[in-house]
């Protein structure tokens, strides 16, 4: 008995064929997913934010003994309650450093760029930015341990070698994406490939510098993030201080005691990764779910610290108000700190970079407000200063949610250059 077989013009089969061939692109049989090359990066990225942020960090913990040796002045303890005012030349460029050094974070991101799919990029960025929070609570609980066995240089010799070792592994084991890496499985390369191949392209293009100062979503995005991150240096900075000006706690259990918040925020900073995520496979729009993290990571934390004058006679409560701001703050790090990878993926990396950068120049401008409040007024300074806080944060929280956007941008799309 024959067997009637139906055959399609060529066309309509070479057509099929594709069809077969991106369908099975896109879809891997199996891909793998927390032992994978791509989560393993991040994993890297996550150490070496650590030891970025802790060696920008412990400026803040060695300040008090870097006054007390290079001023010859025996009469400052390890105890000071405020940070000192009369700061060398130095110091002033230790602190400006911080800023400078915020532009060294558009390197990572120009991995993600490639290799982080848009259905897993906020978990990735989050577990990555974390390590930023766990240098902190790292400075602080041994910082001043160090500095009062070892001496204050010893805190930078040894975060120094940590760093040293951390670069070596980062130029061993990261690639520029999945197809030039050594030991990542197929179907893990094909499926990052494949979820990026419409937003990444190989063709270099010229740089919209015009259309990219114009851009209302970008400068919403630098503004908040330079908000947020005065939230997150008034943490660093006058965490510390505030403890010892309020309770009278040493230097030793300061650092314990200031580094609980920052424990509670790295744990949190990684589940808003994965909150982000479940919020959009629920079909949640991209620009809400990047407003709503934000949202959460600005308003409780800054209510709460304001709120720290007015509960100062509790000493419970002082500090589960600090610990559950400075936690819920890292949740920015799946809202407007990955937002220029959704609005201009191909300049991701340049992007990110300036709004970090642009961003750390309030570790330099916050010292100095909280040094002109603190040193008029010791009894309403503290409020002043969190009040200062409050409207600087939520000013630029008002301009990123008004003009925050999460699609790609004209400029950001590839264009097709013609000849005449």
């Amino acid at each position: 008995m024959a067997t009637e077989v139906e055959l399609k013009p060529v066309s309509e089969q070479s057509e099929y064929v594709l069809g077969m061939q991106v369908d099975k692109k896109t879809r891997p049989q199996k891909v793998p997913s927390l032992c994978s090359v791509r989560y393993g990066m991040a994993f890297l990225a996550h150490l070496s934010n650590f030891t970025f942020i802790a060696q920008n960090s412990i400026i803040s913990i060695t300040m008090v003994a870097m006054v007390n040796s290079t001023d010859n002045q025996p009469h400052l303890n390890s105890s000071t309650e405020g940070l000192p005012t009369n700061l060398n030349g130095d110091q002033h460029e230790a602190l400006k450093d911080l800023s400078v050094k915020g532009t060294g974070f558009g390197g990572q991101f120009a991995l993600w760029q490639r290799w982080a799919p848009p259905n897993e990029r906020s978990r990735l960025c989050s577990i990555a930015l974390s390590g930023m929070v766990l240098g902190i609570f790292a400075v602080l609980l041994v910082g001043g341990v160090i500095s009062e066995a070892l001496g204050w240089p010893f805190v930078f010799y040894i975060f120094g070698g940590i760093g040293c070792i951390c670069c070596l592994l980062w130029f061993i084991l990261v690639y520029d994406d999945p197809a030039s890496h050594r030991w990542i499985s197929g179907p893990e390369k094909e499926y990052i490939i494949s979820s990026l191949h419409q937003q990444v392209s190989s063709e270099d293009q010229p740089l919209p510098i015009k259309a990219m100062l114009r851009s209302l979503p970008l400068w919403s995005i630098c503004l908040c993030t330079m908000t947020h991150q005065w939230l997150v240096n008034t943490f660093i900075i006058y965490t510390p201080t505030y403890i010892s000006s309020v309770f009278k706690i040493n230097i030793r259990d300061n650092g314990f005691l200031s580094s609980l918040p920052f424990f509670v925020a790295w744990v949190v900073g990684i589940l808003g990764g994965q909150l982000a995520d479940f919020l959009l496979s629920k079909n949640f729009r991209l620009v809400t779910v990047r407003k709503i993290i934000t949202i959460l990571g600005n308003v409780p934390p800054v209510a709460l610290i304001v709120a720290l004058p007015y509960v100062q006679s509790s000493y419970i409560t002082t500090i589960a108000f600090l610990t559950l701001s400075c936690g819920l703050s890292p949740l920015c790090q799946s809202g407007v700190y990955i937002n220029a990878l959704d609005i201009a993926p191909r300049y991701a990396s340049l992007l990110l970079g300036t709004s970090r950068g642009l961003a750390h120049s309030s570790a330099v401008l916050v010292p100095i407000v909280g040094g002109f409040f603190l040193n008029q007024d010791s009894e309403f300074g503290w409020r002043n200063l969190f009040f200062v806080l409050l409207a600087v944060n939520q000013f630029g929280l008002i301009i990123y949610l008004v003009f925050g956007k999460a699609d790609v941008q004209e400029w950001a799309k590839e264009r097709t250059l013609t000849r005449l």
